[in-house]
């Protein structure tokens, strides 16, 4: 298509954009961009449909097809109505739990989403401010709702905003009734669209559920003897402008804690984000200011969250006395090792515990769980599929705890999607378990090294836009399958598991055998001898080919961890220059 042909189309879309149908507000904005002499604003709002995948809605905001508004929500909104009308027809009242975050138009995207629902005869029930998102995912089982619908662009940048559909278990929507929605909504036209919602079906909550969800939050305590004699240690904590400043302090003084240090300039709810480029705590510049804070007051632990409150950013001193970031791995492992050293040593342990980890997290998770007779679950990306395998295994086996490398951690089934409150008040609990051992939360994760084994993982990605950068994504994963190496980091390759085909085989020997898993994914994984781990999957919401490296290695002493740290270091980086990253 031609750059005139392209402009034409584009400018019947947006034309269609003057009628009635839409505000006044809305009219007049797509006017100026259709007086602006470049049209390549124009295009940008309209030259595509901002789709509704099986995650939801994620965009820039403003008018436009391609954009984030009242009507791309109404769309997704209005096609949600639809399904759940067909699928709970049975039911006498149909009930939908609404949250949000910080960002600019999240309240008005919420509140017309509960006009929506109520337009259709569903209850809304709406919160009165912003919350976390893991307490949208506690109130719909806890309201007994059918769905739930939360507005977050996550860590995105301020220009964005998002919509996520949860069903009646808590967790993000997953097959069969992901596709189904999203079939639902590509048949909604405008005047589908009911905007007038019965205002008697919209009811409006709060302060209630926050004091049931943290009397939740305070049964993930494990060790509340530890924390009674630890109590003052000393925690900085920053939501970064988002959610987590209604109920993370709150969920920590739950536990038990006394000496909690804001970072006030952090603490001003705003879609702005004005004190960082992105608000995104698996980043050292958006922990900076709760850094510099640390310093100041000699902090044990420092912890941030981001805008809608589900991950968990966590840093603490080193031997150097030097605040540093752990990165998402280690925090899933700190986890996962303290629940079930914990558990154990409590005699909390019944024998039907298990846990579950995304494929392209550590696999030292996998290890401590193994050597501590607890079923570990792989599954792929996204915390829909932790929820599915609790869903599947309620009432047979208890969920302990499970989690993935992008900072994100669920340490308990009242929730079913990442929960920073939970997290965070459960870290610091961990970093006072570690003081009163004698030790640091660094010193600590040197321990598990030492214990089960060492291991480092870094993440790279390749972005790749528009058509072209798509196709050469898809050709990158085809020449991994086609011909893939023979060594990685300098050791010769074992096994690879390609998710396309489920299909797992052995390199040396040429065994094949079935991976176990529901639906195929366009995954690929290479397994060196030593048991390092590459993992290669395109990103299903941006134009991007990812990368994650897990080496393994001995860490001897505590001593030598730096050294240690440096040659796994040197290893990843021979990885990346071997696949041209």
């Amino acid at each position: 298509m031609s750059k005139e042909e392209l402009i034409n189309k584009v400018r019947a879309k947006a034309e269609k954009w003057l009628t009635g149908l839409y505000d006044e507000d809305t009219r007049k904005e797509v006017q100026r961009l259709l007086n602006n002499k470049n049209p390549n604003e124009l295009i940008d709002a309209f030259y595509k449909d901002l789709e509704f995948g099986t995650g939801g809605l994620r965009g820039i905001m403003g008018v436009g097809t391609n954009r984030m508004n009242k009507y791309t929500v109404g769309a997704a909104t209005q096609g949600l109505a639809n399904y759940l009308k067909k699928n709970f027809a049975n039911l006498p009242q149909i009930k939908v739990a609404i949250a949000h975050d910080c960002r600019n138009n999240s309240r008005f995207f919420a509140e017309s989403s509960a006009d929506i629902l109520a337009a259709n005869g569903i209850k809304a029930y709406l919160f009165d401010d912003l919350r976390p998102t893991p307490e949208l995912s506690f109130a719909i089982r806890e309201l007994g709702c059918q769905s739930g619908i939360v507005l977050t662009a996550s860590h995105n940048p301020k220009e964005y905003n998002g919509y996520k559909a949860y069903w009646d278990d808590g967790s993000q929507i997953v097959a069969p009734h992901d596709v189904n929605i999203v079939e639902e909504v590509r048949k909604i036209t405008p005047e589908d669209i009911k905007f007038d919602g019965d205002e008697n079906l919209i009811e409006i909550i709060g302060d209630e559920i926050d004091q049931k969800f943290l009397e939740k939050v305070k049964s993930v305590s494990v060790s509340p003897d530890i924390v009674a004699r630890h109590k003052d240690i000393k925690i900085v904590y920053t939501p970064i402008h988002g959610t987590g400043v209604k109920l993370i302090p709150a969920a920590l003084r739950k536990f038990g804690f006394t000496n909690i240090f804001n970072v006030p300039e952090q603490d001003v709810v705003s879609g702005d984000f004005p004190t960082v480029i992105s608000p995104n705590p698996e980043e050292e510049a958006a922990m900076e200011m709760a850094l510099k804070r640390a310093a100041q007051v000699n902090a044990d632990v420092v912890m941030a969250s981001d805008p809608d409150g589900d991950r968990i950013g966590v840093a603490t001193k080193n031997e150097e006395g030097k605040y540093v970031i752990i990165n998402g791995n280690q925090t899933a492992l700190l986890f996962i090792y303290y629940i079930i050293t914990r558990m154990k040593e409590t005699g909390a342990m019944e024998g039907n515990e298990f846990i579950v980890k995304t494929i392209v997290t550590t696999e030292m998770i996998s290890e401590i769980a193994r050597r501590n007779g607890v079923e570990c679950f792989d599954v792929y990306t996204g915390f829909k599929y932790i929820a599915e395998v609790i869903r599947e295994l309620e009432g047979q086996k208890k969920y302990i705890g499970g989690g993935e490398e992008s900072f994100g951690f669920m340490p308990a089934d009242f929730v079913r999607d990442k929960d920073a409150v939970s997290s965070c008040a459960l870290m610091a609990e961990i970093t006072a378990w570690a003081i009163d051992q004698g030790k640091t939360l660094y010193e600590m994760l040197q321990d598990i090294y030492l214990e089960y084994g060492y291991s480092k993982e870094k993440m790279k990605y390749v972005i790749r836009k528009g058509k072209e950068g798509a196709d050469e994504i898809k050709k990158i994963m085809e020449n991994f399958r086609e011909r893939p190496p023979e060594f990685m980091g300098g050791y010769k390759l074992e096994w690879i598991k390609d998710y396309s085909t489920l299909v797992k085989k052995n390199l040396i020997t040429g065994d094949k055998q079935a991976i176990d898993q529901k639906a195929t994914s366009n995954v690929l994984q290479f397994f060196t001898v030593d048991g390092s781990k590459i993992s290669v999957r395109p990103s299903g919401t941006e134009p991007k080919i990812k990368f994650y490296f897990e080496v393994k290695g001995k860490l001897e002493s505590r001593d030598k961890f730096n050294e240690t740290e440096e040659r796994a270091e040197s290893r990843i980086e021979n990885m990346m220059e071997e696949l041209g990253l």
